[in-house]
């Protein structure tokens, strides 16, 4: 079942009020036999009271999101590390600290001199293999024509061979450290490996960087458009899940402030084990985020809507809280107010998801809940829609 959300801090007042009354109610009475201590022990001690005026809602059935919720942190899509590649002295830094910055831009600049003479002098290396090569080749060919006028002997022949094949992987060799070292010449111009904001600049401009040491990170690059929501699910929600078809799932978010992020979501990640220590499973979603309205890091709340139900919808305010569960006011055929307790789920816009204890066509009292007490006679009123009548006295503020 989705979890339940608590009473808004603003309207605690009023529930503790509620709460209190309610207690009185559910309680046995107590004293039998004996007159009951009242406000009417006066002459008008006889006096019915007159009918409380009271906005009732009549129930009807709706389709209702089933909804799965949790407590959702954000990612971004990519996060990489830059790291220098070779030991040398920073000279430039070419970013500014979180700001976007795209894929090959420049960030760092590690000072070239020592690189360009490395590969100064294994490109001198590799002139002098090229040259031992050809002299190698020459003479090798050379001797196959003597060989084959008989006029150098076989053992001649097979030295120059071996000559021009020594001659040939030294040449390798030496091409292959030319290679290494127009790479190390390339690696010190540090550039963005993807596009992403740019993190804090870890290593200043005149430090010295060297490669598989805590010097050698720089600074952090992270992607977020799109950006990661990752959040867990228990196992009775995540098979509620699995009985649907993830492409129909929809992830929706409650920002920090209270508000609705604009976006919907998709299911990008679903793990494949429970984990044993808290029964959960873990899910990943991904949101396009386009402002930067979402930033790594974040604890948001996740919505997962799985599909529709038949359910009753009830206005926040109409609905107590106390330590035995929530119960609402019913008002009966003879206009009297009784409680009753509900089952419900989660939230639609600002109202309550009532799955359980309710029936088609029963009122439920919404406004005046502070004077309300059980067999109380009331008037009930008509409001011209459920959520404007949600707004009037005894009411807690909305939720969206």
């Amino acid at each position: 079942m989705p979890r339940d959300l608590p009473v808004p801090s603003t309207s605690r007042w009023r529930a503790l009020v509620l709460t209190a009354a309610i207690a009185a109610a559910l309680l046995p009475v107590a004293g039998c036999g004996r007159d009951a201590p009242g406000p009417a022990q006066g002459p008008a001690a006889g006096a019915a009271p007159a009918p409380l005026p009271v906005a009732v809602l009549a129930m009807q059935p709706r389709k209702v999101a089933i909804a799965l919720e949790a407590v959702a942190r954000t990612e971004g899509s990519r996060e990489v590390e830059v790291r220098a590649r070779v030991a040398g002295i920073l000279e430039k830094q070419l970013f500014r600290e979180g700001e976007p910055i795209r894929a090959g831009a420049p960030m760092y600049r590690i000072e070239r001199a020592p690189f360009e003479i490395a590969l100064a002098q294994a490109r001198a290396v590799l002139a002098e293999a090229q040259a031992r090569a050809d002299r190698a080749q020459l003479e090798a060919t050379r001797l196959q024509t003597l060989l084959a006028e008989r006029a150098v002997s076989q053992r001649e022949y097979d030295d120059a061979r071996s000559s021009r094949q020594q001659t040939q992987a030294a040449l390798l060799a030496a091409q292959a450290r030319t290679r290494e070292a127009e790479l190390n010449l390339s690696y010190t111009a540090v550039d963005a490996p993807i596009s992403g904001i740019a993190g804090r600049a870890l290593r200043s401009e005149g430090s010295l960087v060297t490669p598989g040491s805590d010097s050698a990170l720089l600074a952090t690059l992270t992607r977020t458009d799109p950006i990661w929501v990752r959040f867990a699910l228990s196992e009775s929600e995540y098979a509620q899940l699995r009985a649907v078809d993830e492409r129909s799932v929809k992830v929706t978010l409650l920002l920090p402030g209270g508000s609705r992020y604009d976006r919907t979501g998709r299911l990008n990640f679903t793990g494949s084990s429970v984990d044993p220590k808290l029964g959960t499973v873990q899910l990943r979603a991904e949101f396009a985020n386009p402002s930067l309205a979402l930033l790594p890091g974040q604890y948001l709340e996740a919505r997962v809507e799985i599909g529709e139900r038949e359910a009753f919808v009830v206005p926040q305010a109409a609905v107590v809280q106390t330590d035995r569960g929530r119960f609402v006011w019913v008002v009966d055929a003879s206009n009297q107010a009784n409680l009753r307790a509900v089952q419900t789920g989660g939230w639609v816009g600002s109202d309550w998801v009532v799955h359980g204890g309710l029936q088609p066509g029963e009122r439920v009292a919404i406004d005046n809940l502070l004077r309300l007490r059980p067999g109380a006679t009331v008037q009930p009123k008509s409001p011209a829609d459920a959520q404007g009548a949600g707004a009037q006295g005894g009411n807690g503020p909305r939720r969206d």
